[in-house]
């Protein structure tokens, strides 16, 4: 075990966060400014298709973070029919979920049921598809809907805040399983699908567009919120979310729903890119 990795074990995962997320909130302009100019520098973080392009004009680090793009900077896949990424960032894995069980990396693996916290709610995606998408720093921080959906219910699952970058995913067994997380089900026009919100260390904070900021506080059990008959409904492409800091984003699809594309392992994806096609079942 490298030294890396042995102090993701060690750390104080969740009073790292803390210190983290009011720090990326202190207004004081010397601060701020100091952090966005280090990851505007060192990720080259292209801020010509930000709202507002001077990354100083935020009031803070994390306002930045979050930041809106213009309107002509993401288009959503004009078939009617495609399935489109929710994030920018990276192709962790994607495919065919067998037996329930969802590829990590070489060599790991985890369950539908473990990632949901339920193994009534996993049985619709026992050999359905998946895409997980890793947002690095230099991404944008906005996670969009996949397809058009009516929110059915929220879980907040408690857990662990390990790195998701590779080098964690790669030996931490059942790492998107262990985090703490948001895991959102809607219902499609063809059926269930969900989208998890995947916390990682120092940058575990999760917003949503219905509910304000859902994660911190951090969960000592597993918190349920039923949204059955208020019918809050999202368009394909519509803001879902967005992480206060970055992390991954996990889409479950049933078997028969949707087929992917061929989609490697590291592509490089934008929010409205397709990811496959739904099928007419």
């Amino acid at each position: 075990m490298t030294f890396k990795l042995f102090l993701q074990y060690i750390l104080p995962h969740r009073a790292l966060s803390r210190v983290v997320y009011w720090a990326t909130r202190w207004t004081f302009a010397p601060w701020k400014n100091f952090l966005i100019g280090r990851i505007v520098r060192s990720y080259q973080v292209d801020m010509a298709e930000a709202a507002q392009p001077d990354p100083f004009a935020y009031s803070h680090f994390n306002a930045f973070f979050t930041r809106k793009l213009r309107p002509d900077a993401r288009r959503a896949d004009t078939a009617p029919g495609a399935l489109v990424s929710p994030a920018d960032g990276r192709i962790s894995q994607a495919g065919t979920l067998t037996d329930g069980r969802i590829f990590q990396a070489k060599g790991q693996e985890y369950t539908a049921a473990e990632l949901l916290g339920d193994e009534a709610a996993a049985v619709p995606y026992r050999n359905g598809r998946f895409v997980t998408i890793y947002l690095s720093p230099r991404d944008y921080h906005r996670v969009h809907m996949p397809l058009r959906g009516i929110l059915k219910e929220t879980v907040h699952i408690p857990g662990r805040i390990f790195s998701v970058a590779p080098f964690a995913v790669d030996a931490i067994p059942r790492l998107f399983a262990r985090n703490e997380r948001l895991v959102c089900h809607f219902e499609g026009e063809h059926g269930p699908f969900v989208v998890v919100m995947v916390g990682a260390i120092l940058v575990s904070s999760v917003a949503t567009v219905w509910d304000g900021l859902v994660i911190p506080p951090y969960a000592p059990s597993v918190r349920r919120k039923s949204f059955t008959g208020q019918n809050i409904e999202l368009e394909r492409f519509a803001e879902m979310a967005r992480f206060n800091m970055g992390s991954t984003v996990i889409v479950l699809l049933p078997e028969g729903t949707a087929e992917l594309d061929m989609l490697s392992t590291q592509q490089v994806i934008k929010v409205g890119q397709r990811l496959g096609e739904l099928r007419h079942i």
